[in-house]
């Protein structure tokens, strides 16, 4: 039989493939699955080789049509006082999100080319805030804080699906919040220090709505508290209304079944009435609660001092609060603010009050406390804040108090005694010298008495007393005058000694290298002690400089300052520290050693100290003829015109100085801690240097804790010094701050305006918008200044700088930038001059 035209063969019957038609078979297999593997392989290469398919991300990144007209609308809508927008959007769609850094400055788009955020603060944009802005539906995040932009805010953003965050602080916003926020998705509403006003809308959380920070404060919202705020409390961290015009109750209705997690509430500054409501002691995470300046009455719970175990400020002044103060448990120990003065508080202070560990600042002044001030409160160790003034206390003052602080915490109440020298407390007898009460018999005289009586001996009258007395006196005096003129004829015969013998000899100088130049070291002769110079040669001894003339300066809680003429006409400026403040003198030559190597333009140099044979320690510095910026600025006449250039060129100057002394080394930054403008001193061109830099590190901490307290006093310290133990560079932030108002606006910080500290004073004229009654006269009489961006810009910069929260203020370096935006010839005017400076 033939065989299978199919190429088979036939076995047994069945049909069997021959092996060439199996072979066949596979190797048609593998050839397609090869041509397959090819084609991926090539697709792969070609997206590769930088010829990308319809569907690559670059394309993808191109801004929807729709998006980019809203942009440009939005641009049409905004006065770019800087530029800013100007140089950077620009260009087509192509251009909008590019992920390669060319993009337009502060868009920010998703895969699809729609834009999610809108990020433009500090960029000096006037203008409104366009309804355009509505049209970008995929939009996340709207950032325009601490810019110019006035008019409403457009209720289109409110109607934002997927809005999360807004964030419109520190501009001139007015109008009012639509009912339509109810039914937004925002998490984080940061609407403060704007011109906003209405009622708060109620609004509630929902599936879509869980907003952790509402902050509406420093507005003109009227009306009460909505009971429906308090339903977002199972998502909120952080509710600010305070300085509003809010007023009725503080709703009843805190905490329920769901957990809390608010931290912050401050209702302070309002008309709030009614009394404090108990069920805040739900809330037990909180850590902060400020209702200061409101119409509060009623009593303080007494779950506030058992059921609140991580609140730390509790500020309840100027209120209307009456009853007693609750008895504080070791629960309350993290409470470090107790503020409660202005209300009318009576009874006794409770010990209990010794159980707040952590207190470092109590205010219980203008009240009706009554009794003895608890000795539990002098065993309080971290209180550096005490004041009790201006109630009915009495008794005797402990010694652990009146050794710390000093009598304006203790003033006013008349029964109260032992706190200065003006108020005495009454020495009792000691008991063998208290007899029984006489008899009517006793007062009889003995018959002696009687006799010499009779014979015409006599009591001393109080005239006689008084004239005995006054002899005596006259007599200790006139001895004191022999004894202080013996001294002097002995000083200036010891004086003309010295100077037959002619000055004192030095052993050779022993130079020894330092980071900030030479370190010269000479020591002998009639002195007995040790001078150390820093950079350069020898160029007065040690009897030089304790033969100079001086003139004293001021003085400090370091020290007493002076100038001091050397004998071949030289001047420099000589610190005596005081000797019970200072390190032991191994650690003081330690640290002192480091401060004489810093060497800045803007940085007083240290040039020289001498310790003496009895533990004098002076510190001796370059002399600066225009004295401390203080006195350069408020202690001059009225023909005396500071420009605007000069001032400008100061805030610059002390920048400098501080963003080298906050960059000074890697592991070893400078943080000075009482930047005032006593300490910043000028010299002949009124550059300005900063004084007093690195001196908390020669000295104990209790002095540098005083130097902290002083700072308060003056205005400059940072309102969070009052919790912390050491200042940060955040705090020489705060500091800088204050002083550029101080050249804004003319005005001293030591002294208060209506009340209000400096910041807070220049906080309220802005709000009032009259930002140009702020500016100092002598600014405002220039044409220049009018109408210019130089002095609002700089004053937005100032008031950033003394932020109440740390977290939002600057750090040196970038307000060192803020500056160079605004002028920036002034920058470079002067750097080479002063760089011999530092020489």
């Amino acid at each position: 039989m033939g065989g299978a035209q199919d190429g088979s063969t036939t076995v047994g019957g069945r049909e069997q493939p021959t092996p060439f038609s199996f072979s066949f078979q596979n190797a048609l297999i593998i050839r397609l699955l090869l041509l397959t593997f090819l084609l991926i392989l090539s697709s792969s290469s070609h997206t590769v080789s930088g010829k990308p398919s319809s569907s690559s991300s670059d394309e993808r990144q191109v801004i929807t049509l729709s998006d980019y007209s809203a942009l440009q609308a939005i641009k049409q809508d905004l006065v770019d006082l800087r530029g800013v927008l100007r140089r950077t959007w620009k260009g087509g769609r192509s251009g909008v999100c590019s992920s390669g850094g060319g993009g337009w400055v502060g868009v920010k788009c998703d895969d699809q080319g729609q834009v999610i955020a809108i990020q433009l603060p500090w960029k000096g944009l006037g203008g409104k805030i366009s309804s355009k802005m509505g049209n970008l539906l995929s939009l996340r995040r709207i950032s325009l804080h601490d810019n110019l932009l006035a008019g409403p805010i457009p209720h289109s953003l409110w109607l934002l699906p997927n809005l999360r965050g807004l964030y419109l602080f520190n501009n001139r916003l007015s109008g009012s919040i639509p009912p339509s926020l109810s039914s937004s998705s925002l998490q984080s509403l940061d609407l403060s220090n704007n011109q906003l006003s209405g009622t708060i809308p109620n609004i509630s959380n929902s599936t879509t709505n869980k907003i952790y920070r509402f902050n509406l404060s420093y507005n003109a919202f009227s009306g009460s508290i909505p009971p429906t705020l308090l339903t977002l409390l199972p998502s909120l961290t952080f509710l600010a209304l305070e300085h509003n015009n809010l007023s009725a109750s503080i709703p009843d209705t805190w905490g329920g079944s769901a957990p809390a997690l608010l931290t912050s509430l401050t209702l302070d500054h309002n008309f709030l009435t009614g009394s404090i409501p108990a069920s805040l002691s739900n809330m037990s995470k909180l850590e902060k609660i400020n209702l200061a300046h409101n119409h509060i009455d009623g009593v303080i719970p007494t779950e506030f001092a058992n059921s609140l175990p991580r609140l730390q400020i509790l500020d309840l002044s100027n209120n209307a609060i009456r009853g007693g103060l609750p008895s504080f448990t070791s629960s309350s120990s993290n409470l470090s603010a107790l503020i409660l003065d202005s209300n009318q508080l009576n009874g006794r202070i409770p010990d209990t009050v010794g159980n707040l560990s952590s207190l470092t600042q109590l205010g219980l002044s203008h009240n009706n406390f009554s009794g003895e001030i608890p000795k539990s409160i002098g065993n309080l160790k971290s209180l550096d804040s005490l004041n009790v003034s201006y109630n009915s206390l009495s008794g005797s003052l402990a010694s652990s108090l009146w050794k710390r602080f000093n009598s304006s915490s203790f003033v006013g109440n008349l029964e109260l005694c032992g706190y200065s020298i003006s108020t005495p407390c009454p020495t009792t007898p000691p008991p063998s010298s208290i007899s029984p009460s006489p008899t009517s018999q006793d007062l009889l005289p003995p018959p002696a008495a009687a006799s010499a009586n009779k014979q015409g001996g006599r009591k001393l009258s109080t005239k006689d007393i008084i004239l005995i007395a006054a002899g005596a006196l006259l007599l200790v005096l006139l001895l004191l005058c022999c004894l202080l003129l013996c001294f002097l004829i002995r000083k200036k015969a010891a004086a003309r000694s010295t100077s037959k013998k002619g000055k004192t000899e030095i052993s050779l100088p022993v130079a020894v290298t330092a980071g900030g130049g030479d370190v010269v070291e000479t020591a002998g002769g009639e002195t007995g002690g040790k001078l150390v110079h820093f950079s350069g040669t020898c160029v007065f001894t040690a009897d030089d400089l304790l033969c100079a003339t001086a003139e004293i300066m001021g003085k400090s809680t370091y020290g007493t300052s002076y100038k001091a003429t050397l004998e071949d006409g030289n001047m420099v400026a000589v610190k005596r520290l005081r000797e019970k403040v200072t390190k032991p003198q191994k650690e003081f030559e330690s640290e002192v050693s480091e401060l004489g190597k810093i060497r800045h333009a803007n940085i007083l140099a240290l040039r020289a100290y001498y310790l003496g044979p009895k533990g004098e320690k002076l510190l001796v510095f370059d002399y600066m003829p225009h004295g401390s910026l203080a006195s350069f600025l408020h202690a001059r006449g009225p023909e005396s015109v500071i420009n605007w250039p000069t001032r400008l060129n100061i805030i610059v100057g002390i920048t400098k100085g501080l963003v080298f002394l906050h960059n000074y080394q890697d592991n070893n930054i400078i943080v000075h801690g009482n930047v005032t403008s006593s300490n910043v001193l000028l010299d002949e061109q009124k550059n300005p240097s900063i004084a007093d830099v690195g001196l908390s590190r020669l000295m104990t901490s209790a002095a540098n804790t005083n130097v902290i307290a002083t700072a308060g006093t003056l205005g400059y310290r940072a309102p969070e010094l009052s919790k912390l133990k050491n200042a940060n560079t955040k705090t020489d932030v705060y500091s800088l701050g204050v002083i550029m108002l101080e050249l804004l606006t003319g005005k001293s910080p030591s002294e208060a305006t209506d009340g209000l500290d400096l910041p807070q004073w220049v906080a309220s004229i802005v709000k009032e918008e009259w930002t140009n009654e702020v500016f100092d006269l002598e600014l405002m009489r220039d044409p220049a200044n009018v109408g210019g961006d130089e002095l609002l810009s700089s004053l937005k910069l100032a008031m950033h700088c003394v932020d109440p929260s740390p977290e939002e203020r600057p750090e040196a370096a970038q307000v060192l930038e803020k500056l160079q935006e605004i002028k920036p010839e002034v920058l470079s005017s002067g750097d080479a001059e002063l760089s011999s400076k530092s020489e």
